[in-house]
């Protein structure tokens, strides 16, 4: 549970310390610090109320400020038109000769890539991040917690359906700026050399990570980019919070309660705050590790590394809801299985990181021919098999354990679809 906790965690607080390196040119290590005070300050005194709140302001202060952003980066290129000529032509002066990694993709502008040569394959793109957002929407306990803490069902299912028009966002506002900021400032942001991406972002192995606070600061005018400096602590802050408050709840709910059942409210609180001050440190000795991570590219490492965890949740999660022959033992060793297959992936991917422009490859065929997302597809898969061979091997679970939690079928009742549970 808590491994991918540390992970969003560290990323969340590099990305908001790099943001403020580039924006205000101080340390790294000094920027992290900084919002972590912030960000811990509020998130212990308030609880799961000062985070649902603070989070709702910096919703709409995030909005209105990416809408500025990309209106003014789209005008300085001439308009969404003229896009995918700009960043054809987006190479960087420093290159490394005999190679072609400075020349940006020739399937840049396409949603479904190939599904081998492909750096985001259409079948991962469509089924493999399917699982992993199956994961998110409905066990993250970030997400869950939020649920649980709403009125009734009403606000539940309106606050889901918002959040998903939400997610629709980020290709307009995130993905289509930073192609134009490759394409503004191809030296910086599509930096191949290592030494040069050293000199402008202190990482070898690229500085694509800079390209919207890059974009910030060479085209927002002195207020709007205090206003963006703004939208993008709060966005990264309100990730924070939601990270270290999510995480201290279940390791005292699900962990120190069940071993000290009788723990008071006080002890409770205490343990919680202790957590998250754990999970800061540990957060930040991940950091030097994020440097040289996935090429650079934060949102890769993010994915590659929810594939490698993620999986075996969705498929437990899916069976137990959907057929009610699932049980613990099942549960169990799906669980453990895709667990330890899934890190010995991840560890892979760490002793052997994608080589830099110019050098040659040396981590096994395996590990470069199965891409992520697709190991993803394969993790899910092998975790299913594992639940359910074990689950009919072993003793069915009792009436009462599942007719509350598993999906039985669809009723009509006077014309309206119904969803009715087994019992």
């Amino acid at each position: 549970v808590f491994v991918p906790v540390y992970i969003s965690s560290g990323t969340d607080l590099y990305s908001g310390a790099l943001f403020i390196q580039v924006c205000l040119g101080w340390n790294l290590y000094l920027s992290t610090v900084l919002m972590l005070v912030v960000t811990a300050f509020y998130t212990i005194a308030g609880g799961l109320a000062a985070v649902i709140y603070t989070d709702t302001l910096q919703t709409f202060v995030m909005i209105v400020g990416a809408i500025i952003l990309t209106i003014t980066a789209f005008n300085k290129i001439g308009g969404y038109s003229n896009l995918e000529r700009v960043y054809s032509l987006a190479v960087p002066s420093k290159i490394i000769p005999n190679s072609t990694c400075h020349l940006p993709r020739e399937d840049a502008m396409h949603l479904f890539r190939d599904a081998v040569t492909g750096d985001l394959p259409w079948p991962g793109m469509t089924l493999g991040l399917f699982i992993l957002a199956t994961w998110y929407w409905c066990t993250d306990q970030v997400i869950v917690q939020r649920s649980l803490s709403a009125k009734n069902m009403s606000h539940v299912k309106g606050a889901s359906i918002l959040a998903a028009y939400l997610k629709l966002l980020p290709f307009i506002f995130i993905i289509l700026p930073g192609m134009i900021s490759r394409a503004l400032y191809p030296d910086s942001v599509g930096c191949v050399d290592p030494e040069e991406c050293v000199r402008v972002c202190g990482a070898e192995v690229g500085c694509s990570n800079i390209a919207f606070p890059t974009l910030v600061i060479e085209l927002m005018p002195s207020g709007l980019r205090g206003l963006m400096i703004a939208v993008m602590m709060a966005a990264l802050m309100s990730s924070l919070t939601s990270i270290f408050n999510s995480s201290s709840t279940l390791f005292t709910m699900d962990i120190w309660k069940k071993h000290r059942p009788r723990a008071t409210e006080k002890e409770l609180l205490l343990v919680g705050r202790i957590v998250t001050v754990i999970l800061v440190v540990v957060s930040v000795v991940w950091i030097p590790i994020l440097q040289s991570a996935n090429s650079g590219q934060l949102y890769v490492y993010i994915q590659s590394v929810t594939s490698y965890l993620a999986p075996p949740v969705t498929a437990v999660f899916t069976l137990a809801v959907f057929w009610k022959r699932t049980n613990e033992q099942g549960a169990f060793w799906g669980l453990m299985v895709g667990l330890v297959v899934g890190v010995c992936r991840m560890v892979l991917e760490f002793a052997f990181p994608p080589a830099r422009c110019g050098i040659v490859d040396s981590a096994p065929a395996v590990l470069r021919s199965v891409h992520y997302l697709h190991f993803a597809i394969l993790l899910c898969g092998l975790t299913v098999i594992v639940v359910t061979t074990v689950s009919l091997l072993t003793p069915p679970p009792t009436h009462e354990q599942v007719c509350t939690h598993t999906y039985s079928k669809h009723n009509y009742q006077g014309g309206k679809l119904m969803e009715v549970f087994c019992c």
